[in-house]
């Protein structure tokens, strides 16, 4: 398998503040997970920046400039209690965005079989006109309209394990039967939403875990909820919101994954896209904060999408 990993300095300079569990501590982390000698063959590339045209096609104009205009020229300021910027956060964002939709022109045109992109801010929260989460602009879900924009798919699944529940990945694509959304996550939990009940136009599936499970119970409910959902679908692109946090190390939950748990999860997912789309898979990073979890979890997944 051919791996592209996107990474960029300016992750890094998106500052929130001492104690923030969003840190760019992370970006150190995951750097040092792959100077291993088992990512020694990793194509690495530097997040170009995004374009506005590609934000626009999940964030209203309004929304983007007000994101823009809330940026301070020193220090930070908060647009919620948990979400901060910093001078560099705004361009942050955009290399996300960046690096995500250039992930999917490598994956379409033949450049990677996939790819993983290691950036912050993460994105699953943010909503159409609304930041929150940690999350400015949602990087999954614009790759995915730009998967359907400019390469013409028809069917992009997201899939989504992170701790917390995808609020901003299911808000807006609650009426697209185009985009499958499916999610394992704590409830209850931050942010509240991601009951079974929430299906929106038969394109979303929740598939919630209680505090304490561990890697059978969320093996269980990929089984049972996620992967059928997929199977039926046919995806001509699969997303993945790659989130470490339900790690069981993390400060921020009470799941309790372990690197195995991750590890199998992309291997299924990876045996769905080569099953109905020809290997194509874009993962894109979103929670963990324990910094030995996040670690240790991004490099088995990146492993597995190296080896398949």
């Amino acid at each position: 398998m051919h791996t592209r990993l996107y990474h960029d300095p300016i992750f890094s300079e998106h500052l929130t503040g001492p104690g923030h569990p969003e840190s760019p501590e992370r970006m150190k982390a995951l750097d040092a997970a792959f100077e291993a000698e088992a990512f020694h063959y990793l194509d690495r590339a530097l997040a170009p920046e995004g374009s506005l045209e590609d934000v626009e096609r999940c964030h209203p104009q309004e929304y983007i400039r007000k994101i823009a205009k809330a940026v301070p020229e020193e220090g930070m300021t908060r647009l919620q209690y948990d979400t901060v910027l910093s001078p560099q956060s705004f361009s942050a964002a955009l290399h996300g965005v960046g690096a995500a939709c250039a992930g999917v022109d490598d994956i379409m045109k033949g450049e990677a079989s996939n790819v993983f992109v290691a950036a912050r801010p993460p994105g699953h929260h943010a909503e159409k006109a609304a930041a929150m989460g940690f999350c400015l602009f949602n990087t999954a879900a614009i790759a995915a309209r730009h998967a359907q924009a400019v390469h013409g798919l028809e069917r992009v699944a997201i899939i989504d394990w992170d701790l917390h529940h995808g609020n901003g990945t299911q808000d807006l694509f609650w009426s697209d039967p185009g985009v499958l959304y499916a999610s394992t996550h704590e409830m209850p939990l931050f942010p509240g939403t991601g009951a079974k009940g929430e299906t929106g136009a038969g394109n979303i599936v929740n598939a919630p875990l209680a505090a304490g499970d561990g890697g059978e119970i969320f093996r269980e409910a990929f089984k049972a909820r996620v992967l059928p959902a997929l199977h039926n679908f046919r995806p001509d692109l699969v997303i993945i919101s790659a989130g470490f946090d339900a790690h069981y190390r993390d400060p921020l939950g009470h799941l309790k994954l372990v690197e195995a748990d991750f590890d199998w999860a992309t291997g299924r997912l990876l045996d769905i896209a080569d099953r109905y789309c020809d290997g194509r898979l874009l993962s894109v990073l979103e929670g963990g904060y324990d910094l030995v979890g996040l670690a240790k979890s991004a490099a088995v997944h990146v492993q597995r999408l190296m080896t398949g």
